[in-house]
């Protein structure tokens, strides 16, 4: 078996490296991730410069490793349509620091490689571990080859990925596994303001998470209840029940 690693937080940081080496238990890696932190770049593609891509070496371990000037997304296209021999069997994005629940996947540069795995099609997942801080990502690697074996056993649908959240906590106080939709999550105060010294305002974008939706069920109960979350991600955003509603407007020229 093949497995595609890619990530969002650049290819030495440590997520990327646990990954790898937990994955190879059952595959040949082959690793293709940003040269710097790409962090909710979401699905850009690089298009009016050009992509470098560097062979390196990772952990005195015989993965292919490529290091790629572009985003995350890029490095799955440039994987799999120039740099890899051979054609994945899966594709696994991640393991992220931090959480990408809710609305957070729009965003996130992990969750685009997945979804670009995807719209390749090639089973893809998204992997993060649910903190920023004191990040431990021994069980959220052991899980994810429990996960890749299972996506070999069994077949998703076109055009589908797998989304998973696993709680920063130990083993055993994790309370399961879920099977889980999307929640709500948005920030509130977004933008901080600030004066450099040439007295020009400037702004970082920032602020205060606010989960609306902790219904059980949803990815933010599941992570928040200490339970590793997997969401079935469907690319296609069409509402398809607003349609009829849409044709009854009858807009015309």
């Amino acid at each position: 078996m093949k497995i595609l690693i890619t990530n969002d937080d650049g290819i030495f940081a440590e997520g990327i490296l646990k990954l790898a080496c937990s994955l190879e238990k059952i595959a040949k890696i082959f690793i293709v991730a940003p040269d710097r932190q790409r962090s909710a770049t979401g699905h850009a593609i690089t298009m009016h410069e050009p992509i470098r891509a560097s062979k390196v070496k990772l952990l005195d371990r015989n993965f292919e490793a490529w290091s790629v000037s572009g985003t995350p997304t890029d490095c799955v296209k440039l994987g799999i349509e120039v740099l890899l021999r051979e054609r994945p069997d899966l594709i696994f994005s991640g393991i992220n620091s931090g959480a990408n629940l809710g609305t957070d996947v729009l965003y996130s540069g992990t969750v685009s490689a997945a979804i670009e795995g995807a719209i390749l099609g090639f089973p893809s997942a998204a992997v993060s571990l649910a903190d920023f801080s004191e990040l431990d990502y021994d069980y959220a690697a052991e899980f994810s080859l429990t996960l890749a074996k299972k996506m070999m056993e069994n077949k998703l649908p076109p055009d589908t990925l797998l989304n998973v959240n696993v709680p920063n906590c130990k083993k055993e106080e994790i309370r399961g596994v879920s099977i889980t939709t999307l929640g709500v999550r948005k920030y509130k105060n977004s933008f901080i303001e600030r004066i450099d010294p040439r007295g020009q305002a400037y702004y970082w974008l920032g602020g205060e998470i606010v989960d609306e939706d902790h219904l059980e069920g949803s990815d933010l109960y599941c992570v928040k209840n200490k339970m590793i979350s997997i969401t079935p991600i469907h690319f296609d955003l069409t509402k398809f029940n607003l349609i009829r509603d849409l044709e009854s407007w009858n807009i015309s020229l």
